[in-house]
């Protein structure tokens, strides 16, 4: 039987306005595909942190992340430093979860024009 390590998933997706229809379906995109590229089912979430860039604020990432189920998971918001040509509209996560995978298997998530965040990491 593999072991079962805490990891930690990151994952990013840009917004194209501030609007909370569109802040919904990307935040939600985002955490299905990090879930399903993982393999990680709910309950092995043991918490998440969502930043955004300060450019949005028509609602929290986190009340987002609620409708697909994590309302029982520890789910914290904060806002990215306003860094002077940094990339605008973006929310960022970093979910913490129990899997059986290496790190270096880990698979991290940047969608909708995130991906120039960390093209190290984006699959």
């Amino acid at each position: 039987m593999p072991s079962v390590a805490l990891r930690a998933i990151r994952g990013a997706t840009r917004l194209s306005a501030d609007d909370p229809i569109e802040m919904s379906a990307a935040v939600v995109e985002l955490v299905l595909a990090m879930l399903e590229r993982n393999g990680i089912d709910r309950d092995a979430l043991i918490s998440v942190i969502f930043t955004s860039t300060p450019d949005l604020v028509c609602m929290f990432p986190a009340a987002a992340a609620r409708a697909v189920g994590l309302g029982d998971v520890p789910l914290m918001c904060a806002q990215e430093i306003a860094v002077p040509g940094a990339l605008s509209r973006v929310v960022r996560v970093l979910a913490h979860a129990e899997i059986d995978r290496p790190r270096a298997e880990v698979s991290h998530v940047y969608l909708r024009g995130a991906e120039v965040l960390r093209q190290d990491l984006a699959q």
